[in-house]
């Protein structure tokens, strides 16, 4: 196959992304049986390597990038894998964060191909990408894998790894019904991602919950605010200038190229993370190298001034939160604030225009996301007329944000949130512009 007949085959096969989302404690014939069937066909590849595995309601991608960039400043080769993708899927499956090439791509899909009608049990679209991304990984011999969990934990595809290093960088309220005790019912799901010999590393939840994963059986237990942390965070010109301790010291004047408190949370439990795995300290020089390296494409990422444009890919209302609280604390800006949110369903509309409420949000733009999964942009609308705000219906993402932009003067600020499917268009327009030199029309 070449890649665009690849993409094709992948595209053939169900695609738990786009369909309806499982919920926590309803996993009722979820099973791990077809991964383990074609894992095995390959040899077992991701068993060749010592992995991070890295689970959460949020932050799991930020911090996958950081542990990434701080393993690569220690002299590893690594790979990481990842989702959902904001352009290309390549995007997923990364060396030393440098996508796979198209051709190798290819080449791994068409090496599945032939093993698929040996299985007894059709693998998914998310189930092929995880078996090949752990096959290269192995092919060009890596150092580490850091592997990003698709969905809760158990039942994932990426579960068929024994992770050295298993963190749950927060709980929320992704993938489930809210019936009482949710929160438990995600916390034993994403606790399922822990191996007898797994150090285990906790972020940002419900204390009343650390139970759930202290007995989970893994060797050891690290949690936020009591084993490691960040004692000292200045906001500062474009991030943020840190001192972040674990048990094994700490890190003073270490600057965070990226903005948001959650993101100084995320940059905490990725160092913790990374010392679990070697069983030490990280050098200063690592750590600083290491987060001077990072980039989070989509993550409250600047893209344009005068008028500012920010993009985000928040998705819940945790996210949608943390967004509108970072544009407020660090950027505080003069005019106007203009909101382009397109949503997916499975989300209440009402509860994520009540999360924007820290940026106070003066027009909210509405788009639909381009995913079978949307939300018609008419619900989210009246969500917020109800909660008194002035909104606008622009159906498709890069033509709302032009809409924003329009509307905008130079003091102004528009930041465009709601899901990989609103910000991957929006950024790859003005991305491409940016490197064209210009700015025109996107939609």
């Amino acid at each position: 196959m070449d890649y665009a007949e690849a993409l094709g085959f992948l595209g053939g096969h169900i695609d738990h992304e786009r369909s309806a989302s499982v919920a926590a404690g309803q996993v009722e014939g979820l099973s791990l049986d077809a991964m383990r069937s074609l894992v095995d066909l390959l040899g077992d590849p991701q068993l060749t390597y010592p992995t991070i595995h890295v689970t959460g309601t949020n932050g799991k991608g930020s911090v996958s990038r950081m542990a990434t960039a701080l393993l690569a400043a220690s002299g590893l080769d690594v790979g990481t894998y990842a989702s959902p993708h904001l352009h290309q899927v390549n995007e997923r499956i990364c060396r030393n964060l440098e996508a796979i090439h198209d051709d190798e791509l290819a080449g791994e899909i068409t090496r599945l191909s032939t093993y698929e009608q040996l299985l007894e049990q059709r693998p998914t679209y998310f189930e092929l990408l995880t078996a090949a991304a752990f096959d290269w990984f192995a092919e060009v011999a890596v150092d580490v894998a850091v592997v990003e969990v698709g969905l809760l934990g158990t039942y994932d595809a990426t579960n068929v790894i024994e992770a050295q290093v298993a963190v749950v960088t927060s709980i929320g309220s992704d993938h489930t019904d809210f019936a009482a005790g949710w929160e438990h019912s995600i916390a034993h799901e994403k606790s399922g991602i822990i191996k007898p010999r797994s150090a285990v590393v906790l972020g940002e939840m419900d204390p009343d919950l650390h139970h759930v994963f202290a007995e989970a059986g893994g060797e050891e237990l690290y949690i936020l605010g009591r084993d490691f942390g960040c004692s000292l965070d200045i906001v500062a010109l474009g991030g943020h200038q840190v001192t972040l301790d674990t048990p094994h010291g700490s890190h003073g004047e270490v600057f965070l190229p990226f903005h948001g408190a959650h993101q100084v949370t995320n940059a905490a439990v990725s160092v913790m993370a990374v010392e679990a795995f070697f069983d030490r300290r990280l050098d200063d020089e690592v750590v600083r190298e290491g987060f001077g390296a990072v980039e989070l494409p989509g993550r409250f990422e600047v893209l344009m001034r005068n008028p500012l444009l920010i993009v985000d890919a928040a998705h819940n209302p945790e996210g949608v939160r943390s967004a509108a609280e970072t544009l407020r604390t660090e950027f505080a800006p003069a005019g106007s604030r203009i909101v382009v949110m397109g949503l997916l369903e499975g989300r209440d509309p009402r509860a994520m225009v009540d999360a924007l409420m820290p940026a106070a949000a003066d027009l909210l733009v509405v788009c639909r996301p381009p995913s079978a999964r949307a939300m018609i942009p008419e619900r989210v609308a009246r969500a917020a007329e109800q909660a008194g705000i002035a909104v606008e219906v622009v159906a498709d993402p890069t033509e709302a944000t032009e809409r924003a932009l329009a509307v905008a003067a130079e003091e102004d600020v528009v930041l465009v949130l709601g899901s990989f499917y609103v910000v991957g268009p929006v950024r790859a327009c003005y991305v491409s512009q940016s490197e064209d030199g210009g700015r025109g029309a996107c939609g």
